[in-house]
């Protein structure tokens, strides 16, 4: 078993300087954003998932381990590695992945974390169970509960299953939170990429109490005259 931190020093390897000073801009890492306080090494994306792979087969606890840790990339390896044994375990252990997930939500707390875990654990998890987690986890005050929520229907999406994503979307038509106005408008798209006239069916019912954010995003992928139509509307 690798130590965590082992993990953290090959991750360190990888530190880019102008990505320290980049990545807490871009993350909203000031005081009062979104990503308050969060902490960043410096490493890239594809060096992340690198270290990641080379760790997948760890056991959980070294996960674990990681995502008590304050930076960033550390977590996010965490994430990446649970996915990896996520994706080649069987149903006991996707469960335990699946349950230790939820118990960790408050460390996935930026919009990245979750949207690299959340499909791949929480969704694909949940496409032939029961789904009232997504209702208690839209319903929680933690922005990242909501995102969870939102962005883990992806893969019921790619199913052709919208049940939940069109339920979930008008919670958030009121919510203050930019990341959820454009989480929402993303899986919006996602069911227009597959069934076109489900998502303008849903747009022409609610479009004119949708905030902006989120229907722009929604018809992203519209013609042009179909866009203004819609952005008229609102």
């Amino acid at each position: 078993m690798t130590k965590p931190e082992e993990i953290q020093a090959e991750l360190e390897a990888y530190i880019d300087p102008v990505k320290r000073e980049y990545l807490p801009k871009f993350f909203k890492t000031g005081r009062g954003e979104y990503g308050e306080g969060d902490r960043f090494l410096g490493v890239v994306m594809p060096n992340v998932r690198l270290v990641a792979r080379r760790h997948k087969d760890e056991p959980a606890e070294v996960a674990a381990a990681l995502l008590r840790s304050p930076w960033h990339e550390c977590r996010l390896c965490a994430l990446l590695m649970l996915v990896e044994r996520f994706r080649k375990s069987d149903e006991t252990g996707r469960k335990a992945i699946f349950d230790f997930y939820l118990t960790q939500t408050a460390r996935i707390n930026n919009w990245d974390l979750v949207d690299l875990s959340a499909p791949y654990i929480v969704g694909e998890y949940l496409k032939d169970k029961p789904r009232d987690v997504l209702r208690r986890l839209a319903a929680d005050p933690l922005l990242w509960n909501q995102r969870i929520a939102v962005v883990a229907t992806m893969p019921l999406i790619k199913n052709g299953d919208f049940t939940d994503i069109l339920t979930l979307v008008p919670h958030f038509f009121h919510t203050p939170h930019d990341l959820m106005r454009k989480a929402c408008g993303w899986m919006l798209r996602e069911v227009g990429k597959k069934d076109k006239a489900v998502l303008v069916r849903f747009l022409e019912e609610h479009c004119q109490v949708m905030p902006r954010t989120m229907l722009r995003y929604a018809i992203e992928k519209f013609a042009d005259d179909e866009r203004r139509r819609f952005m008229q509307r609102r």
